[in-house]
């Protein structure tokens, strides 16, 4: 089941941010963020990417630079660069019209103290939903320094290897790779069984990006959550992270809760109707300011 090295030919694509956007920023984030193993701050301001490419086997490199209001992309591996190209636009939130943003800011001074404080930052999402399915799996009942491990290991050991300008990038393993998978070093419990069934709802279009993002949240919630072993908590993070919806209603878990309390200066951690009015007042951006105020959490604690 081992992976193998990707070479093919090298396709350019470029992106164009609408709103405030810094790859700066972006790779700063990813390199505190453990669960994105398939990821590299590369020298020169560059950021490189190794992922399974949706709806296929294929796995690609991508490197990404900066150059004045544009983001150009560099792909390594056979895949339609179409496809490419959204899937890098999904991942970094600039498949999102993020103009409007700064009127969250003007409603709310709290979101606009958490802009100034991280410029150009939008929400980074997994590769997609089968992978931010896998990380809320492999994540359940341990440390998240533990799961980052286990999910590096497959990446290394299952997943194929991708080079870009002499950096070897371990890519976690597409869907098939996991069909028949019983055991690993670091799974425990169903696990292996819960993965494998992921895996098929990956191939069978359940997982699809674009199809999760067209459902009403209520309807896409409920059928993650007929996904064996995932509970609504995954449910969202396979959503929001995964599927990048930008205007998702965020988790009301212990880690949020916090971020607002510290955030909002307040005594008490919020009550439900007072978190409620706050999210409301994020909308249409209720993702990208649940992710900043993660981003300043994790930077304090």
């Amino acid at each position: 089941m081992q992976g193998h090295p990707v070479s093919a030919p090298t396709t350019a694509f470029q992106l164009e941010p609408s709103g405030s956007f810094s790859l700066a920023a972006a790779a700063r984030f990813l390199t505190g963020f453990p669960p994105l193993s398939g990821t590299r701050s590369a020298a020169n301001g560059h950021v490189h990417l190794a992922f399974s490419v949706d709806g296929s086997d294929s796995t690609v490199g991508v490197c990404l630079q900066a150059w004045d209001d544009a983001i150009s992309g560099e792909i390594v591996g056979d895949a339609a660069p179409a496809v490419v190209r959204k899937q890098v636009a999904r991942i970094f939130s600039l498949d999102v019209d993020g103009t409007g943003f700064a009127d969250v800011a003007q409603r709310d001074p709290v979101v606009g103290e958490l802009q100034a404080q991280y410029p150009g930052l939008r929400p980074i999402s997994f590769y997609s939903p089968y992978e931010a399915g896998v990380w809320a799996l492999l994540s359940q009942r341990v440390q998240m320094t533990q799961a980052a491990r286990t999910k590096a290991r497959m990446a290394e050991e299952l997943g194929d290897t991708v080079e870009l300008h002499g950096d070897l990038i371990h890519a976690f393993p597409a869907p098939a790779r996991l069909l028949e998978l019983e055991t690993f070093r670091g799974l425990f419990g169903r696990k292996a069984e819960y993965l494998r069934g992921l895996a098929h709802a990956a191939l069978e279009g359940r997982l699809d990006a674009d199809r999760l993002r067209s459902l009403p949240t209520d309807e896409a919630l409920a059928e993650l959550m007929r996904l064996p072993g995932v509970g609504e908590f995954s449910a969202r993070l396979i959503l929001l992270r995964g599927a990048a919806t930008p205007d998702g209603p965020p988790a009301r878990e212990p880690r949020l809760l916090r971020a607002v309390t510290l955030a909002y200066g307040l005594e008490a951690p919020p009550t439900e109707a007072e978190l409620e009015r706050l999210i409301d007042g994020w909308r249409p951006y209720r993702t990208w300011t649940a992710f900043l105020l993660r981003a300043m959490l994790q930077d304090q604690t």
